[in-house]
């Protein structure tokens, strides 16, 4: 029996009461744990989402690096740069998950796969470089298609996971090959 029973004082029985009473015991713990679960629910999606987002990128750069092994985008009519390289073949291949504005390409010709050294993405402030190359090599060349894509991130602050200066997280997708001897045919 509770020591509670015998109480003498309204004080004492009304603290007695609320000591023993537990109607609202789920309503309390399910305030504390709800917000853990919710925020552990949404980084679950968000990761799901960057990994979906990184899968389509990594589709476009294999997709668009087969026109330049090929060598169907360097002997295309049209002359490509950087950026109608990006927005006339890369982005058609995207989905909405990925805004081609953000998006950054780094293509480079190599005379050798042992000699491929692209560099870092980031700069020193780790911060996504704001100019990339654009080589799409000639044939028999070793070349380096990489795609580069900040990801806004919600719960980069709650966990941690982000790898920008920004909070963001980038998503990045490459394709290495030989270009085909495409003047040949």
């Amino acid at each position: 029996m509770s020591s509670c029973v015998r109480s003498r004082s309204a004080v004492n029985a009304l603290l007695c009461r609320f000591r023993n009473g537990e109607q609202g015991s789920s309503a309390v713990e399910f305030a504390i744990v709800a917000p853990i679960f919710l925020a552990l629910t949404v980084a679950i999606a968000e990761l799901a989402m960057v990994f979906f987002a990184g899968q389509y990128l990594e589709t476009a750069v294999q997709d668009s690096a087969r026109l330049i092994m090929t060598g169907q985008a360097q002997t295309a009519a049209v002359s490509y740069t950087a950026d109608t390289f990006k927005t006339q073949v890369v982005c058609p291949r995207l989905n909405l998950l990925i805004d081609c504005n953000n998006l950054s390409i780094d293509i480079q010709s190599f005379s050798s796969f042992t000699g491929i050294d692209p560099g870092s993405p980031v700069d020193a402030t780790n911060n996504i470089k704001s100019k990339f190359l654009f080589d799409m090599g000639s044939p028999t060349s070793t070349v380096l298609v990489r795609a580069f894509y900040p990801w806004q991130l919600m719960t980069a602050r709650m966990f941690d996971i982000s790898n920008l200066a920004d909070g963001k997280y980038l998503i990045q997708a490459s394709a290495a090959f030989r270009n085909e001897p495409y003047n040949n045919q």
